[in-house]
């Protein structure tokens, strides 16, 4: 008997940011994907080549890290004033797990582009030439997010001048604005307080600013963990005892965050919160040999995703930077020098990256109107992915 012919969906390759994924149009999904369900996370597990006990991808569009096993799904927005709906999968690599829990900040400067060559923009919103601004819902976090999209003859402008330490050409910039950056209907500082003691199994008391803004994040001291905060991804990455020890401090900073009820939990949530340890500002050799000078940053920040070291630094990890820069008293304030400020340059094992956001405290809480950096994005390639039949194939 003839076996059943792959199943080919329509799907854009993109680049945003410092990550890489795979874009959709909801409207193009098999019908069984089009909701939220095991229909949608069996399919996106395949296309990314997931789970991979060989942790390469070899048979899926991922590529094996946490910044490039991503999936983007778009819909027209019946929310006023919104153009696209934007949500986001986080693929597990090892795990049949598709992480829903938050959203990915460098991607979010692809949404804007890939929806006005998607048709997902009313044309009338798009000039000959000049900025699109795109207002994205992002369903995740269910917060507002804003592409300032650069036109010219009536497409989304790609390549430019612009460069990002993190990736290897210049291109055009794409300013990003998160709007109410506080994750979800949660409060800036889940617990209240800007500093908080944890009491991580098989370590001991940590002092930790725990903060809901871009991404829920935990921020720790490098030299709390004999770290210099100048490390690349080989020195961590390859150091499963500091690895060990960094996802105790997610699982121990998440239950205190109220994201997870027990270890267990935190275990499987592995997208939420992010963990980064700071330190104040050191000379350092980036990734690519530049030198980084400490006179020409703020501080220095290295997060961990899906449990490695970042290659540079997730976008929304970036908004949680600047916010609790922003912030008085914090461990990241602290690090950069303490007092008001409204931006932040810091380094990460890329490069550094320059940051803004305003506080503002009134009756004891602290609230952030709005985040901004800049990022750039481009179609890599665009066509369709093709998914073994079986995948679309039940009991969901």
């Amino acid at each position: 008997m003839a076996a059943a012919p792959q199943v080919r969906i329509p799907a854009t390759y993109m680049r945003g940011g410092t990550s890489k994924g795979v874009f959709f149009r909801l409207q193009d999904l098999p019908e069984a994907a089009q909701q939220a369900g095991p229909a949608r996370d069996a399919l996106l597990l395949r296309v990314i080549g997931s789970p991979d006990p060989y942790a390469k991808h070899t048979d899926g569009m991922g590529g094996a890290t946490s910044s490039t096993s991503k999936t983007v799904i778009l819909s027209k927005s019946e929310r006023p004033d919104h153009d696209v709906d934007y949500l986001f999968g986080q693929v597990a690599i090892d795990r049949p797990v598709v992480d829903w829990s938050g959203n990915c900040g460098n991607l979010s400067a692809a949404v804007g582009p890939f929806a006005i060559a998607g048709g997902l923009v009313d044309p009338d919103r798009i000039p000959d030439n000049g900025v699109a601004e795109i207002r994205i819902w992002q369903a995740n976090i269910g917060k507002t997010l804003i592409n300032r999209v650069p036109i010219s003859d009536g497409r989304v402008q790609e390549t430019g001048d612009f460069e990002l330490d993190g990736v290897t050409f210049p291109a055009a910039e794409i300013p990003v604005v998160f709007m109410d950056p506080a994750d979800g209907e949660g409060a800036l500082f889940p617990t209240g307080a800007t500093v908080d003691t944890l009491d991580v199994p098989g370590f001991g008391r940590l002092e930790a600013t725990l903060i809901n803004a871009g991404i829920p994040t935990a921020f720790v001291r490098a030299a709390d963990l004999g770290f210099s905060g100048t490390e690349l991804q080989e020195a961590i990455n390859g150091n499963a005892r500091s690895l060990d020890r960094l996802e105790g401090i997610r699982q121990t900073a998440s239950i205190r965050m109220g994201l997870a009820d027990s270890p267990e939990a935190a275990a499987n949530r592995q997208h939420t919160p992010k963990v980064a340890f700071i330190a104040p500002p050191a000379d350092y050799s980036a990734s690519s040999g530049t030198l980084i000078h400490a006179t020409d940053i703020d501080l220095l920040v290295r997060a961990v995703s899906m449990g490695k070291l970042h290659h540079a630094m997730m976008g929304t990890a970036a908004v949680a930077i600047a916010t609790a820069a922003a912030v008085p008293g914090t461990l990241v304030n602290q690090a950069a020098g303490g007092g008001e400020r409204k931006s932040v340059h810091f380094g990460h094992p890329s490069g550094t990256l320059r940051v803004g956001a305003e506080a503002a405290e009134a009756d004891g809480q602290w609230t952030v109107r709005q985040a901004t950096m800049s990022r750039s994005a481009r179609i890599l390639m665009e066509g369709w992915v093709r998914v073994p039949p079986e995948t679309l194939v039940g009991p969901y």
